[in-house]
């Protein structure tokens, strides 16, 4: 006679259910998503920064590789598209959710970022990067390109903004930007540890504004045009000139942070709250 389980036992085994399904959740890959931007160029998007992805008949070329964790998904979405290897990823700037797959894409593959994106890295800008985030091997100071399978890529340093070392991934032939986080979300993310700059920021987009282009991939969010740049860039000048205004004015870091909140939507414990108000102040002051 086979004995049947007691309530105990009933409990213990759904608990135990549970908790799997839960450890289940957590081990699965963030899903990311694959959308064509024009002839050749894709972006793929989720868990991080917006990846492009450009192919030639020589290889491929992509700008950032979000999180290590996220490497064997964006592959698989490369693969979908071809057979031809990453040759080189560009990367617009050291964060991890940007530049946390350079180790799994070396040696096969080069990474390029600015002089310093690079020396971020190495000196641990990021407090929550990962310590053995690899930064790149080959780095410029003010524009490198890229000629692949008859296409070209270049990168250009225009001044700081989000960091003190992002870098604008122009395709020419496409007249398709990649602006990393100099253009993310709705609002700007000042990273001062990282070298960032409100007041430089919207003079940084003005020199990457002079590039022929009608196509602008962001470090996150959807796709947009060089309308959309230019509205995120007077947006910046507005908060820039607001924020100064209540400086002036001898506003309290907890009053401006409210003016940040209700006016440009920042999130009451984000990062724009720790970080970037704090450093506006400072360089703000008069």
């Amino acid at each position: 006679m086979i004995k049947a389980p007691s309530r105990r036992e009933l409990l213990i085994s759904a608990l135990a259910t549970a908790t799997l399904t839960k450890v289940s959740r957590a081990q699965t890959a963030p899903k990311l998503t694959l959308n064509q931007v024009k002839n050749d160029l894709y972006e793929i998007e989720g868990d991080g920064g917006n990846v492009a992805v450009y192919l030639t008949d020589e290889g491929v070329i992509l700008v950032d590789d979000k999180f290590e964790r996220d490497y064997e998904a964006i592959m698989a979405h490369v693969k979908s598209l071809t057979s031809k290897p990453v040759k080189y990823v560009f990367s617009t700037h050291h964060h991890a959710d940007h530049s946390g797959g350079n180790g799994k894409f070396l040696p096969a593959a080069e990474i390029i970022s600015t002089v310093n994106a690079r020396k971020n890295i190495v000196e641990h800008k990021q407090a929550n990067a990962p310590a053995d985030l690899a930064p790149a091997r080959v780095v410029f100071d003010h524009e490198a390109g890229v000629y692949l399978g008859g296409k070209e890529v270049h990168a250009r340093y225009c001044g700081r903004g989000h960091t003190n070392g992002d870098a604008v991934i122009y395709f020419p032939a496409l007249k398709t930007l990649h602006m990393g986080d100099l253009m993310a979300g709705t609002s700007p993310l000042i990273d001062y540890g990282g070298g960032g700059s409100v007041v430089e920021w919207t003079r940084t987009i003005d020199e990457a504004m002079k590039l022929d282009f009608d196509t602008v991939i962001p470090g996150h969010g959807p796709i947009t045009n060089k309308a959309g740049l230019l509205t995120y860039r007077n947006n910046i000048e507005k908060l820039r000139t607001r924020a100064a205004g209540l400086i002036r004015e001898g506003k309290s870091q907890e009053e401006i942070g409210k003016v940040m909140m209700s006016e440009f939507g920042w999130a009451p414990n984000g990062m724009q709250m720790q970080v970037s108000v704090p450093g506006m102040m400072k360089e703000l002051a008069p």
